[in-house]
């Protein structure tokens, strides 16, 4: 991982990618227990690698409220709380550089621990939809942290695809049911294409000789590939079953990866 500046599809971009049929077209073509964490390798600066092993616990709350896993739910939450804390407890008040001028990085960290308190709320009252939904925003705000600081980690990959892997759930039968709605799909699938194939190349180098690790992107590869073949063949039932199993391999690989 690096926290050197770099081209990067944000969340900004993979939005600017929709802004136009052409817009997207060119981005298309252009270049599970808790004791199964995986460690990143480690950053250039001491917050990043202590954000990045807090992620671990953080990304199996969000799996195991996703999955409705109740007890679970409640131990990878408390972990994700204490491990942040740790965090904040250490560089709230002294952050080490690039973090150091960055006016709002105590805040942002209190805004963490806030969004942690409230899932761990909703997790409590058995509402783990609520908790998943609400655990989102702390990806986002940590995300936002490191960019606005100009450190890029294979994180912010993953969230990128994530971002456009939810429009294609969330959109894509609506976009079947339209005019045209097939090309538009293509075209959301081809921006899909796009950034699973920068997960391959963004990859951290110890994680591209990881076994596992490859099983898990060939899967996410695959699962882009069996839509936009599908959508070849204009085969709309196995347009949307394609649709419909995008999720689970990017789940997996996110839950040890992301």
């Amino acid at each position: 991982m690096s926290n050197t500046p770099g081209p990067l599809p944000t969340a900004g971009l993979v939005r600017a990618c929709r802004a136009t049929h052409a817009a997207r077209l060119a981005a298309a073509t252009a270049g599970l227990a808790l004791a199964a964490w995986a460690m990143p390798a480690a950053a250039a600066d001491a917050v990043t690698d202590a954000m990045q092993a807090a992620y671990a616990p953080y990304r199996a709350a969000l799996f195991r409220t996703n999955s409705k896993a109740q007890p679970e739910s409640e131990q990878a939450i408390a972990a994700a709380r204490t491990q942040w804390r740790a965090l904040a407890d250490r560089f709230a008040a002294r952050p080490a550089p690039p973090y150091d001028r960055d006016a709002d990085f105590a805040a942002t960290l209190k805004q963490v621990d806030e969004v942690y308190a409230r899932a761990e709320a909703q997790i409590a009252a058995r509402q783990l939809p609520e908790a998943h939904e609400t655990l989102e925003k702390a990806r986002d705000l940590m995300a936002e942290l490191r960019r606005r600081n100009g450190v890029v980690v294979f994180s912010d990959h993953m969230n990128a695809y994530h971002e456009q892997m939810e429009h294609v759930l969330v959109d894509g039968a609506k976009m079947l049911a339209q005019p045209g709605g097939l090309l538009e799909l293509a075209a959301q699938a081809g921006t899909l294409d796009h950034l699973a194939k920068r997960l391959a190349g963004e990859a951290p180098a110890a994680l591209t000789k990881d076994a596992e690790f490859k099983g898990a992107l060939d899967a996410v590869l695959g699962s882009v590939r069996a839509l936009r073949a599908a959508i070849t063949r204009q085969d709309e039932a196995a347009v949307r079953e394609a649709i419909g199993k995008l999720k689970g391999p990017y789940s997996r690989m996110f839950l040890k990866y992301g």
